[in-house]
């Protein structure tokens, strides 16, 4: 677990509340193959236009997601998209997604999401 800067108040109350970051342990870049799912979200983690974030709640909730803007010919999007907490947990394990540097607040943590290269390099 990361350290996190002290306790901060919560507006209206004198009880502290604190964003536990925990980084998960993930072993050295797995060649494992993927799931379905998990290839459609290391597609969408590599593709440069669309920034994927952890967000780790103070209650230590974590959520994976990105913003999705508007589509003009279709008129859908513009929401925020949340992706599957226990696929993203597994590639990371995998060492197949890496999280950036911390943006610490009172209520919650949040991580840059990037995906790993892991081909192998040629002899």
């Amino acid at each position: 677990m990361q350290p996190v800067p002290g306790p901060a108040l919560s507006r209206g109350t004198e009880r502290p509340r604190t964003a536990p970051a925990e980084i998960l342990s993930h072993r050295s870049r797995s060649f494992a193959p993927v799931s379905t799912v998990g290839a459609d979200l290391l597609r969408i983690v590599s593709d440069p236009s669309t920034p994927v974030f952890l967000t780790v709640h103070a209650g230590g909730r974590r959520r994976y997601g990105y913003w999705r803007p508007l589509d003009g010919r279709s008129g859908r999007g513009s929401c925020y998209v949340a992706l599957p907490t226990d696929e993203c947990d597994a590639l990371h394990r995998a060492g197949r997604i890496a999280l950036g540097d911390p943006v610490v607040d009172p209520a919650r943590t949040i991580y840059r999401v990037r995906a790993v290269d892991t081909r192998v390099a040629g002899a």
